[in-house]
C-alpha cells in the first residue's frame, strides 16, 4: 500500500530540492556585507518620506475586483466554447447550451453598466 505513495515522496523531495538548494547556495557563496546605506529603506532610489503603511483609494480594490470578474468570465467561457460543438450536436441541448451562456453572459454585461453608472470605472 505504501509503495503507491513512493513517487510522490519523490516528487515532493525533488521539489523541495529545486526549491531550497539555489537559496542555500546563494547564501553560502554570495557576498553578504551588509552596510548602513544597503539596509536603509528606500523608495525609486529616494529617502522613504510617507509611512509605508498608508490608505489606498478604495476605487483601487473596486477595479481588482472588476479585473477578477472579467477574469472568471474568461475562465467560464473558454470551456463552454471548447465543448460547444459537442452541445450543437445533442437535439436535446442544441439551444439550451446557447441560451444559457447568453444569460451569464447577460448577467455579467448587467453588472458591467451598473458598475459604469455608479461610476466605479471613474479614475479621476
Amino acid at each position: 500500500m505504501l509503495e503507491n505513495y513512493f513517487p510522490i515522496l519523490v516528487f515532493v523531495f525533488v521539489a523541495l530540492i529545486f526549491g531550497c538548494a539555489p537559496l542555500i547556495i546563494g547564501r553560502l557563496v554570495g557576498p553578504h556585507r551588509p552596510d548602513p546605506a544597503k539596509l536603509s529603506p528606500y523608495e525609486c532610489g529616494f529617502d522613504a518620506f510617507e509611512d509605508a503603511r498608508m490608505k489606498f483609494d478604495a476605487r483601487y480594490y473596486l477595479v481588482a475586483i472588476i479585473f477578477i470578474i472579467f477574469d472568471l468570465e474568461i475562465a467560464f467561457l473558454f470551456p463552454w466554447a471548447a465543448i460547444y460543438g459537442e452541445i450543437v450536436a445533442v437535439d436535446e441541448f442544441k439551444y439550451f447550451g446557447f441560451f444559457t451562456m447568453l444569460v451569464f453572459l447577460a448577467i455579467l454585461i448587467i453588472g458591467d453598466f451598473y458598475a459604469w453608472a455608479k461610476g466605479a470605472l471613474d479614475w479621476e
